[in-house]
């Protein structure tokens, strides 16, 4: 039997709620913790600002209230291209997640098929990885690395990260992202529980999709319709002793618009917890 896992949100569930209440939203399910994004107005999904607009302390006092973490704040997309600007960008996140008592920054490779010589690819990270490394550990946080499985994407494997990482001698600042979305697009089979630092989960259930039609709106609350194998996922990694929190993160416009999301998200708990509780199939 594996292990009960921890659940998280990610702000995409409910992109138009208030940082706050999104916060309680999470107390209120007995997750362990959230992920708070900076992008959801860059993505029209909300006209409220960072935080909406609060000072990030403010914001950690209301979580540690509510006895819920701040896991992380997302992101910095891009950052496998390195520039002056993208050093102000993580610099900024790196200073705003310090000042709210979050745990962790995100780190979003390109994702725009961009055209590298041999070797490149490789090199852009470990510069991108290497420049980061110091401002993390000045503030004392991690940078949560996160492949994309598209076909577009810069960094598609986690085995690529793992090795950038140990490259620049990153073991301490840096853990992966699993996302199983992604996990399922790069057709990667091997899983790094030891490098990771949080697990993403959504699921895909539109059965006329193949693998490389699928994007971040058919992803939906996990349930029996699943089809990006979640619950194996979920399985391994507990089994091979990935003891961090299973984060929701639904992009569809059709959880976005539920009117009560809470309800929704219980059920997909339930249902998670209740098939990880039973032996795997063919288990002994």
């Amino acid at each position: 039997m594996a292990a009960e896992p921890e659940f998280a949100l990610n702000q995409i569930v409910a992109p138009r709620m208030g940082c706050r209440a999104f916060i309680d939203l999470a107390a209120s399910l007995g997750c362990v913790g959230v992920e708070l994004r900076n992008d959801l107005a860059d993505k029209r999904l909300t006209g409220a600002a960072f935080l909406d607009g609060l000072a990030p302390a403010a914001v950690g006092d209301h979580a540690r209230a509510g006895g819920v973490r701040l896991l992380g704040f997302s992101e910095a997309y891009g950052f496998n291209l390195w520039s002056a600007d993208m050093a102000a960008a993580v610099q900024r996140l790196i200073d705003q997640a310090r000042a709210a008592g979050a745990e962790s920054v995100s780190l979003i490779p390109r994702n725009d098929a961009p055209r590298y010589a041999p070797g490149e690819r490789d090199e852009a990270l470990r510069r991108s990885l290497g420049e980061i490394l110091p401002m993390l550990d000045r503030a004392g946080l991690v940078g949560l690395i996160e492949p994309l499985g598209f076909a577009t994407s810069s960094l598609r494997r986690k085995a690529d990260a793992v090795a950038a990482i140990e490259a620049v001698g990153g073991s301490a600042h840096y853990r992966l992202v699993h996302d199983t979305f992604h996990h399922h697009l790069a057709g990667e089979a091997e899983i790094f529980p030891e490098h990771t630092g949080i697990v993403h989960v959504s699921g895909v259930v539109d059965p006329d999709l193949v693998t490389e039609e699928m994007r971040d709106e058919h992803r939906i609350l996990v349930d029996a319709r699943d089809r990006l194998g979640n619950l194996d996922q979920m399985r391994a990694l507990l089994e091979a002793g990935y003891a961090g929190a299973f984060s929701y993160e639904p992009f569809s416009p059709e959880v976005h618009a539920l009117d009560a999301v809470a309800p929704a998200l219980a059920d997909s708990m339930a249902f998670m917890r209740g098939h990880l509780a039973r032996p795997a199939p063919g288990a002994s």
